[in-house]
């Protein structure tokens, strides 16, 4: 997951509310000429104020049987790699940092991706749009630790979000968490250990010291991993809502 931007023009509407980079290097003339082309028909247009809830299953054509939402998707091989190998799922990716979005576009369009739909905003816009018990699967993976104490509060994973993504995301279903910063993993564990509707699926250290095999790897994990950093994989269920 990349640093979102501090601030974004974006359509009119509620101000996104964002820190860090949005653009980095100048994108190649072929990778823009893409994103270009593509991002309007991939971007998700989110209903005006007091319009309603976002419907999911408008996303795509034909309809997908499950949604699955990505939140800070970085590059986008992750996402990308999970679209291929689940064909009969939409994808929903947020991320601001357009070059991460540019190649993801790219990968899209070389690959043929029909089930990925972006969102280039505020992820707590779209995940506020989302209609309740919606998302079968929601991924937070290596978000911007935020390392100094005055901006731990820009953290993605904290009481407001996770009650948020507790909204959307339909009984049972599972967030995916990684990071490789070892005082946001303790974070992550205070946050989600307080947070009622989520239950920790870990059982032994290897559950959430070993990546799963339906899990790919991101190049933030591979960087991670050559500069000597471990990674952590935290699997959660969202526990059933009272009857």
């Amino acid at each position: 997951m990349t640093a979102a931007a501090e601030q974004d023009a974006g359509p009119p509407g509620p101000r996104d509310k964002l820190h860090g980079r949005k653009h980095g290097r100048r994108l190649r003339a072929g990778r823009q000429v893409t994103l270009d082309a593509l991002l309007p028909e991939l971007e998700i247009a989110l209903p005006e104020a007091g319009q309603g809830t976002l419907d999911p299953a408008g996303l795509f054509r034909p309809p997908r049987g499950a949604l699955w939402l990505e939140i800070g998707f970085g590059a986008g091989e992750h996402l990308a790699a999970q679209a291929r190998a689940h064909p009969e799922a939409g994808f929903i990716g947020c991320e601001v940092y357009i070059n991460g979005v540019a190649r993801l576009v790219g990968e899209i369009a070389r690959d043929r991706l029909s089930n990925i739909r972006l969102f280039t905003g505020d992820a707590q816009r779209l995940i506020e749009a989302l209609p309740e018990a919606s998302v079968d699967r929601a991924f937070v993976l290596f978000p911007d630790p935020w390392p100094k104490r005055r901006h731990w509060k820009r953290r993605f994973v904290g009481p407001h979000n996770l009650a948020t993504l507790a909204r959307i995301l339909k009984d049972g279903a599972e967030l995916r968490l990684a990071t490789d910063h070892a005082d946001y993993l303790i974070w992550m564990l205070q946050h989600l250990g307080q947070a009622d509707d989520f239950e920790w699926l870990a059982r032994h250290p290897a559950d959430w010291h070993s990546r799963p095999d339906d899990w790919p790897e991101t190049r933030f994990e591979a960087k991670a991993l050559r500069q000597g950093r471990r990674s952590t994989y935290l699997r959660y269920r969202r526990r059933p809502r009272p009857s």
